[in-house]
């Protein structure tokens, strides 16, 4: 038995079921599983849904679906149109609505076109979207990703980050939710 080593532990290992890193010889193994750890412990937390900001366009406190399930990020976006610039660059102008259950407020909005890619939504439909490059912030943090263009009225958030602009960032806990608001202080009657 290994130092440190459970007793059940020790039974997989008898057993020949113990995780590779358990293992006689496996010192290495162990070795990088503990680092993981400590990676891992060191990035934030995030929740299943969070308020992100894409300040290349002026948008802040944009409601998310954080899902590990999706590569892509995706926005809410209608009126797409491709165009080109007089350069021969392509570009996409679109429409956003970017407060969660308000349509009356509409924000139009340009940006060069990436790429366009065919993606399959959670329905199993596949269709091309238009891809752009712009910077998310979430937790005080920038960095730029990749976002798709997409209907998604139907859909419970605005935009949604897939785990392509989170990874090596966070760490998702399904059971929370909005880790990156500020508390509001409770005050009791009669502080300040």
């Amino acid at each position: 038995m290994h130092p440190g080593q459970s007793e059940l532990g020790q039974d997989l290992q008898m057993r020949g079921l113990a995780p590779a890193y358990e293992k006689e010889g496996c010192d290495h193994l162990r070795e990088r599983a503990a680092s993981m750890t400590d990676n891992h412990r060191a990035l934030p937390v995030i929740g299943w849904r969070e308020y992100v900001s894409l300040p290349d366009f002026g948008l802040r406190h944009i409601k998310a679906k954080i899902d590990s399930g999706a590569r892509s990020s995706s926005l809410h976006a209608f009126d797409i149109e491709e165009f080109e610039q007089a350069d021969g660059t392509g570009w996409v102008r679109f429409k956003v609505h970017p407060l969660h259950r308000q349509d009356h407020h509409v924000v139009e909005l340009e940006a060069p076109l990436l790429d366009t890619r065919h993606v399959r939504s959670s329905s199993g439909h596949g269709d091309h979207r238009p891809v752009i490059l712009t910077t998310l912030e979430m937790m005080g943090q920038r960095w730029p990703i990749e976002l798709t263009l997409a209907d998604r009225s139907e859909m419970g958030f605005r935009m949604l980050v897939g785990r392509e602009a989170m990874r090596g960032r966070f760490l998702i806990d399904p059971g929370r939710s909005f880790c990156c608001r500020k508390r509001r202080r409770k005050h009791k009657p009669g502080q300040a």
